[in-house]
This record gives structure tokens, C-alpha cells and sequence, in this order.
């Protein structure tokens, strides 16, 4: 499986993401710049967290025009797995592949520690090497990290069970303690939490190896013949 890492000027994590993904995972990533137009090549879309373009304006509201989102937004119509983290989140909020908003933190600071999540849903492409309701452990680290919609969105959030994952101990003020969402076909994952930053117990935990593991089995099954 190929993976493309989305660098935007500013991006911080995306050496986290590439790691993850080629040294824990054993797949091939490309970084991708921002200017690029095309990712036919790719069968799966990563964007990282950082500060693209500064987070002026907003966050990921300028990185929403790079001509790179048109291709982001032709992949995921394709059905392949995009994950947006952290700053990418705020990205794919911004470009309309997902719904609601991102505001400021509720004690307006910026926050930079392990947090426990639980798995809402495990039966998405992101998420079926988790149990359902399983607590999992994930660094978060940002300043403008609280989700919100409006009541009308969260009921159809969560009846569409587009809710992945919740934090336990809310540190931010986001609505219904959200901590990650998808689009309503499941292919498309926001997320504040940093999976790639838990890959190895050496880090803290692996709890977030077991994400891309669960991408790339998905994968497998639809594109890799056994007989």
C-alpha cells in the first residue's frame, strides 16, 4: 500500500506520520507538497498536524485552497482512506469533507499530553483492529482543538455512527467530549489525537499503530488476491 504525507508550509508532523507508516507499518510514503495536483498514485491520503500557513486567518483555512485539496477531495469521492490529524483535521474541516468547526481550547491554552480516548466505533476502516469501547492512549498537542457542531449535527453524527472516537477526560471543551469523526461514507477520518506519535511502546504507547494497521487490512481485503 502507497500512502501520500500532505506537507504544507508549516507542517510539523508530517516526519512523525512518514515514520510511522514506513518504519512502523512496513508501507511505502511519499511527502507530497502542497502544490501537487494529482495523488492517482497513492491509495492512501495523510494529512499531519503542524501550523499550515502559520494558522493564519484560521486553522487550515488557507491550506484549504492549496491545489493539493483538489486531489485530496478526488480521492476520498474514490473511497480511498484519508486521515487528516491534528491540523489536518482542522484542514479537512475547512475544505468541507467534514462537517462542524474547530474553536479555540476552553481554557484558551495550548495543550501537550497523553489523553485517554475511547472507541466509539470499531467497525470503520480506521478503527476494526480496536474493541468497541476499548480506552486507548494518544498525545494530543494543540491549541484549537475543540470540535464543535450544532444539536441538529450532533444527532446526525451520531446516528450515522460517524463518531470514532471520544476523549474520556475532555481537555478541551469540544461537544459530546468528541475527539474524532468521518464522513458519512467512513472513509474520511479527522482526529485532534496524534496516532503516529503512539506507534511505539518507546514513546509511550502503540496504541495508534493499531489505525494504520486497521487501513492497511482494509486495504488488503478489497485489493490484495490470496488463493
Amino acid at each position: 500500500m502507497r500512502f501520500a504525507c500532505i506537507v504544507f508550509p508549516g507542517s510539523n508532523c508530517d516526519v512523525d506520520m512518514y515514520h510511522a507508516i514506513r518504519d512502523e507499518l512496513g508501507e511505502e510514503v511519499e511527502y507530497v507538497w502542497h502544490t501537487e495536483t494529482d495523488l492517482d498514485r497513492f491509495d492512501g491520503i495523510l494529512l499531519p498536524g503542524g501550523f499550515s500557513y502559520g494558522d493564519y486567518l484560521r486553522c487550515g483555512a488557507i491550506a484549504r485552497f492549496s491545489n493539493v485539496m483538489e486531489a485530496v477531495k478526488k480521492a476520498a469521492a474514490e473511497g480511498k482512506p484519508v486521515l487528516g490529524v491534528c491540523n489536518g483535521f482542522q484542514v479537512l474541516l475547512e475544505a468541507g469533507l467534514l462537517p462542524g468547526a474547530m474553536r479555540r481550547n476552553e481554557n484558551l491554552k495550548f495543550i501537550c499530553r497523553p489523553v485517554t480516548l475511547v472507541v466509539e466505533n470499531n467497525q470503520t476502516m480506521f478503527t476494526t483492529g480496536y474493541e468497541a469501547s476499548q480506552e486507548i492512549t494518544i498525545p494530543v498537542a494543540h491549541g484549537e482543538g475543540n470540535y464543535y457542531c450544532d444539536e441538529e449535527l450532533l444527532k446526525t453524527l451520531e446516528a450515522n455512527k460517524q463518531i470514532v472516537f471520544k476523549y474520556k477526560d475532555n481537555p478541551n471543551g469540544s461537544i459530546s467530549d468528541i475527539a474524532g469523526i468521518t464522513n458519512e461514507q467512513g472513509n474520511v477520518l479527522g482526529m485532534m489525537p496524534h496516532p503516529e506519535r503512539a506507534v511505539d511502546q518507546l514513546l509511550g504507547s502503540n496504541d495508534g499503530l493499531q489505525l494504520f494497521k486497521s487501513i492497511l487490512r482494509t486495504w488488503r481485503e478489497a485489493h490484495v488476491v490470496t488463493s
